[in-house]
């Protein structure tokens, strides 16, 4: 086990010099308003490829809009994202990002397959073409037998199954993960946060999780990005030790305990302010 002196916090201020593999994605002083509000302020980050980068933070602290900034689906109102030096939407019109928010979103109407297959339609792919890689994606999710199920006969773990091999059937470099499993219960959460480190050690895709979950973002993340309200701005960024796989063990683990215990002080004290 890694030992807490190995736990590396990285000055926001000087993420874009952190050392590392080549970025995945780089945002240089993004600002966002919503009519009077300034939703974020001087966002500097970088994500490192290949590797989970997970944002917590209060709501309204701006978490969901610097994730649809980079999936492109809003703009910056100043500063500068890019991924791997291109502008996300650039990105996303060619299929190479992939988004599962909270709420699946399935089309109650179309099987499990077909629900996977919806992205590839969208971007005028020949969905026959890709029928054998839907079916390895519903393996790595653990659906098969379920393929030509509605959602209405699913449960809810199950339908964000779907909804996270929906955002990989595009073969993405980068996948965004807004609270995908926040509407779970406990021990559902659990389950899926050791699937989807298993989906992520079979893909190793650089990824963006935002979540509320202190203990989830440091069992899934590389890097968790801590954020404070009022305007939404990054308060520290904290790298985290353990080697992949994670064991459920880890969850019990004082070093593990050390760091959400930290994290928890981060947050707490931007609540406070």
């Amino acid at each position: 086990m890694s030992s807490l002196n190995t736990m590396e916090t990285i000055d926001p201020r000087r993420a874009l010099d952190a050392p590392g593999q080549a970025a995945g994605l780089v945002a240089e002083n993004v600002s966002a308003w919503f009519g009077d509000h300034k939703v974020l302020h001087r966002v500097n980050l970088e994500m490192q490829a290949n590797q989970v980068t997970s944002l917590i933070g209060p709501s309204g602290c701006g978490k969901s809009t610097l994730l649809r900034i980079v999936a492109g689906l809003e703009n910056p109102d100043s500063g500068s994202l890019s991924v791997r030096g291109e502008p996300p939407a650039t990105f996303r019109d060619r299929g190479e990002l992939g988004v599962a928010f909270q709420d699946p979103a399935l089309l109650p109407w179309r099987t499990v397959r077909k629900n996977i297959a919806l992205p590839l339609e969208v971007l005028g792919r020949r969905v026959g073409k890709s029928r054998q890689y839907i079916d390895e994606l519903i393996a790595l999710v653990g659906l098969t037998g379920f393929e030509d199920a509605l959602p209405g006969q699913l449960s809810g773990g199950m339908r964000q199954r779907v909804a996270i091999a929906r955002a990989l059937v595009t073969a993405p470099s980068l996948l965004l993960l807004d609270e995908p499993f926040g509407a779970l219960d406990q021990i559902l959460r659990r389950t899926m946060n050791l699937e989807l480190q298993r989906i992520w050690l079979a893909e190793k895709l650089t990824t963006m999780l935002v979540t509320h979950g202190i203990d989830e973002a440091v069992f899934l993340a590389d890097t968790v990005v801590v954020m404070g309200a009022n305007p939404g701005r990054i308060v520290e960024i904290v790298s985290i030790p353990f080697a992949r796989p994670r064991h459920p063990s880890l969850l019990s683990a004082p070093e593990f305990h050390a760091i959400c215990d930290r994290l928890s002080v981060l947050l707490h004290g931007e609540e406070k302010d």
